[in-house]
């Protein structure tokens, strides 16, 4: 049942989070106006806003212009849903863990949809995930502040030096979005770095056989999203992953 509430209260946030990965960066209000249609801008009905539902009944479009509508909302919403459940979980006997790991997640995903629209993952997200995690994380797990304190600063000096050696390889915003995910992940935060690497060489590696090198190099690629699938892998499955390369090393 706790699972099933947490699927349910994912689609809700997902539907939001939407409006956060739009609005955000065009600085507009999170709260109003409500709900419009991008193309003849009615507002939506409060029937025809059910998250992934209300998509489904009418087909992906607009109930008054009949234009379409992007299939990213109910897919934002219902994968928001799905990492919720899969939240609770793996992290069903440790409360701290859910707060932390929903939280993350409720932050991971529009930066990553805004650093896909726009190469940007702004510090009015940022800041306040950093926020977040110190005072959930001290309030809810206070043995394990330092532990995550200390990922954090070491996930963000690692990052700012790659950074500060090759300026264009990466933003200084990964930089920052690094250093919050170990605030939230502490130790897992490894895990988190290691597979974002591997994920973007893989991505690079595959853009360059269809470029070629020489264009592959030039074609820039958003890190950010390979942060946040790091940060989901690390939050489902960082201590085993851990534990299993210790044991074995």
């Amino acid at each position: 049942m706790l699972i099933a509430t947490a699927a349910l209260f994912g689609l809700i946030i997902g539907s939001f989070l939407n409006v956060v990965a739009y609005r955000l960066p065009r600085k507009e209000s999170l709260v109003t106006p409500g709900s419009r249609c991008p193309h003849c801008e009615h507002p939506v009905r409060p029937y025809d806003n059910v998250p992934v539902v209300s998509w489904l009944v009418l087909r992906g479009r607009c109930r008054d212009c009949d234009e379409p509508v992007s299939r990213r909302y109910p897919l934002v919403e219902a994968l928001t849903g799905l990492l919720f459940a899969a939240v609770v979980a793996v992290h069903f006997e440790n409360t701290a863990q859910i707060v932390l790991g929903l939280v993350l997640v409720a932050f991971l995903i529009p930066l990553t949809l805004i650093d896909l629209d726009l190469r940007l993952l702004p510090d009015r997200l940022t800041l306040p995930a950093a926020v977040l995690a110190i005072v959930l994380g001290t309030a809810l797990d206070p043995d394990g502040e330092v532990q995550r304190l200390i990922a954090g600063g070491a996930a963000g000096l690692f990052f700012f030096v790659a950074w500060y050696v090759k300026p264009g390889g990466m933003g200084f915003g990964d930089v920052k979005l690094v250093a919050v995910m170990g605030l939230f992940l502490g130790r897992g935060v490894v895990v988190a770095v290691f597979t974002a690497l591997i994920a973007g060489v893989l991505v690079g590696a595959m853009i360059m056989k269809r470029k070629g090198v020489a264009e592959g190099r030039k074609t820039a690629v958003a890190f950010g999203p390979f942060l946040a699938l790091g940060g989901v892998v690390a939050l489902l499955a960082g201590e085993p992953l851990l534990d299993a390369y210790l044991d074995t090393f």
